[in-house]
């Protein structure tokens, strides 16, 4: 049963009212016609199925198969860990590139998983049954395990796929996604670091941009290449302004349907803190890297990450600053309040007695408004955020990953938890600990991957010191945490003496179970067990407290969207696979003005020699043998966020034309609302990607596989 709610509200939604190339659409409800009519194209659901079936999705990031044979395009940031984790000081494939010329060269990325979405089925009444009725962490706790038991009836004990029960519209649609999963990912190219950086964190969110910022991978099964009949057609033509395009991805999250008193704490408590400990974790960092040349090769890839996070966070700060953008927001809320209430008294006095026997109609219609609902807990939540993000993380809300800081750390706490958990029936564990998801955390507890002690240090003594910075040294979780001692000495202690470094110690301790946790005499273990107390109160009163009430307004919520909009309104990015459109072209609004191409001759023309702006060794030696007017960069007018960086971008014609691999600083209020004069996306092009391979990186293999004539 619907709300009387008219369609007109579409109209006057925040979202609603912007451009139609807004949206980042989920597979099973793409607007096809929609998306024909404003772009001028013509797909049909066989261009989306061919579409997601080649879409990948990388650890963090997004890509897209280009061969019949495994290969796979994404972004060289997206593969940096992997190129980190394969180099050594003296042989750093940062620096050098990593440019096997066959196969056989190709190296296994430690831990690295690739996966393809495979089907989508609505799962939405049987989550839903699961809590009603309950309230808090017996609320959470009910749908988690139903959540658990229906990816394990999906997924059992199959290694090659993952199932996952994804939340859209937080809280109005539960969605089963099954993937294709790879876990012998390897690395096929690379560039030099410094042609996909040019420009470094200056240029960072931000166009024109001159920089190759692309790598590929290849799935491996059985030790043999993937065959992958369905992949995306390579096309090196130069592109052409205002064509229209598609990115498809796995944006990471956005928040576009917070009420604003959520998007208030987000403002006035989240963000400062996360900002605040994001610029001190840089700067320890790089007072790290200067130490040495061997602390400066450690620390590369963790101070991009974090400088990235930073930028990330000042944008959308900006956002929420921003009167005009905020008085719209709060224009549009106002509005659907309003309808709502007046749709809620309208259906109560035409049906009260059918009303009183719907399930449905009794959630929309519940005396507790949700505005109000969620107004009441954003008190609790300011004050349990900075505990629960520094003790446990996982907030959801944050932009800086804090808890332990360190990898180590972490270990250790997916050991003893892991422990702890898989001696109780799978729906009364932690949701993370769950049958279905036990393959995943076992693939990436054992994966080799190198750890370098003193960067953990650094790591761990920065969460250790903000914690009792944030929480006061007079909290007892504090003094639980660093007892006597000081986060220095504490993190040097337990990083120097712990073993969980070699994967077959932490392979046997997972192995023996909890048994083999409480006897181990490893100081990190010993450590993690004497804080599950603290830690996993905080975790359990936020669940109770603050996500369950959440999880039960947004559901109110969700319910009156759908009853105002139908299915012509999208859900918020959730990292899941989703499309999204535009048209390739450049911006004209104060602060981001410029036009839709980049050039290698404008490479040229913007380098000096010195860093950030010199030019990677072997690309400038290749200058003479490279076109100038090369697109190199573009930009794209599509709805994109973080989590984008590697999407395809296609044609109608179903050809990669490029990867996603940044936006503007601008388009970082994307996390609360699209504009469309402001929101570009940074592509890489397949032209400069083809040109680095054939003409810089002697890869005519790859070239050749490309089909690149």
């Amino acid at each position: 049963m619907r709300l009387l709610l008219t369609a007109s509200v579409v109209a006057l939604s925040f979202a609603a009212t912007a451009h139609a190339e807004e949206g980042m659409w989920t597979y099973d409800n793409f607007p096809i016609a929609r998306a024909n009519q404003t772009l001028g194209t013509n797909i049909d659901q066989a261009w989306l199925d061919r579409v997601r079936l080649s879409s990948v999705k990388f650890g963090g990031c997004s890509a897209g198969l280009v061969s019949d044979a495994g290969l796979v395009m994404t972004n060289n940031h997206c593969v940096a860990t992997c190129v980190a984790n394969l180099s050594t000081q003296a042989v750093n494939y940062a620096e050098t590139g990593f440019t096997p010329r066959t196969r056989e060269e190709e190296l296994k990325c430690p831990g690295g998983t690739a996966e393809i979405l495979t089907d989508i089925s609505d799962v939405t009444e049987r989550v839903r049954a699961a809590g009603e009725g309950l309230t808090g962490q017996a609320f959470n706790r009910a749908r988690d395990a139903e959540i658990g038991r229906i990816e394990q009836e999906a997924c059992g004990d199959a290694t090659d796929k993952r199932c996952q029960v994804v939340t859209l519209y937080r809280g109005g649609q539960f969605k089963l996604y099954t993937y294709k999963k790879y876990t012998d990912v390897r690395l096929a190219f690379a560039p030099e670091d410094r042609a996909a950086t040019f420009g470094g964190d200056l240029d960072n969110f931000s166009f024109p941009r001159f920089a190759i910022d692309a790598a590929f991978i290849r799935l491996y099964e059985n030790d043999a290449p993937a065959q992958t009949p369905t992949h995306f057609r390579w096309n090196a033509s130069q592109p052409v302004e205002g064509t229209p395009v598609f990115v498809t991805g796995s944006p990471g999250a956005t928040q576009r349907l917070l009420t604003q008193d959520q998007l208030f704490t987000v403002r006035d408590v989240v963000l400062p803190m996360d900002q605040l400990i994001a610029s001190e974790l840089r700067g320890r960092l790089i007072r790290f890297s200067e130490e040495s040349e061997e602390n400066a090769f450690i620390a590369m890839d963790p101070i991009v990450s974090i400088e990235n996070t930073y930028k990330r966070g000042l944008g959308r700060m900006r956002a929420l600053t921003d009167a005009g953008f905020m008085s719209r927001r709060a224009e549009a809320e106002a509005d659907f309040q309003s309808r709502f209430e007046t749709g809620a008294r309208a259906q109560t006095a035409q049906n009260a007695v059918s009303l009183a026997n719907d399930r449905q109609a009794r959630v929309q219609l519940n005396p507790n408004n949700p505005w109000n609902a969620l107004s009441e807990v954003q008190p609790i939540a300011r004050e349990l955020y900075p505990a629960y993000a520094l003790l446990e993380g996982g907030t959801g809300i944050g932009t800086t990953p804090v808890a332990g800081g360190s990898q180590l750390f972490l270990w250790a706490r997916t050991l003893v938890r892991g422990a702890q958990e898989r001696a109780k029936p799978s729906a009364e564990r932690l949701p993370e600990f769950g049958d279905a998801r036990l393959s995943a955390v076992q693939s990436s507890l054992f994966a080799e991957r190198p750890t370098y002690p003193g960067l953990e240090q650094v790591r761990m003594e920065w969460w250790l010191s903000k914690t009792r910075e944030w929480l006061t040294a007079d909290d007892t979780r504090v003094r639980t945490l660093l007892g006597r001692e000081s986060p220095e000495a504490l993190s040097a202690r337990l990083v120097e003496g712990t073993k969980l470094a070699d994967p077959a110690v932490r392979r046997a301790l997972w192995e023996g179970g909890l048994a083999a946790i409480e006897a181990s005499d490893d100081p990190m273990i010993q450590y993690l067990l004497s804080i599950q107390e603290p830690t996993r109160a905080i975790r359990a009163d936020w669940e109770t407290r603050v996500q369950a009430p959440t999880d039960q307004a947004a559901e109110v919520l969700a319910t009156a969207r759908f009853a105002a909009y139908g299915d012509t309104v999208y859900p918020d990015a959730t990292g899941t696979l989703r499309l999204t459109y535009g048209l390739i072209e450049g911006s004209d609004v104060p602060g981001q003005r410029w036009g839709a191409f980049t050039t290698f001759g404008g490479l040229w023309d913007r380098a000096t020699g010195a860093a950030p702006f010199d030019v990677a060794p072997k690309l400038l030696a290749a200058r003479d043998r490279i076109d100038a007017d090369t697109v190199l960069n573009m930009a794209v007018s599509s709805d994109t966020i973080g989590g984008s960086s590697g999407s395809p971008v296609v044609n109608e014609a179903g050809e990669i034309l490029g990867a996603n691999f940044d936006s503007t600083v601008l388009t970082q209020r994307n996390a609360y609302g699209y504009d469309r004069n402001t929101n570009r996306s940074v592509i890489v092009t397949t032209g400069a990607v083809t040109v680095a391979l054939r003409d810089v990186y002697g890869m005519d293999g790859l070239v050749e596989e490309l089909g690149v004539r």
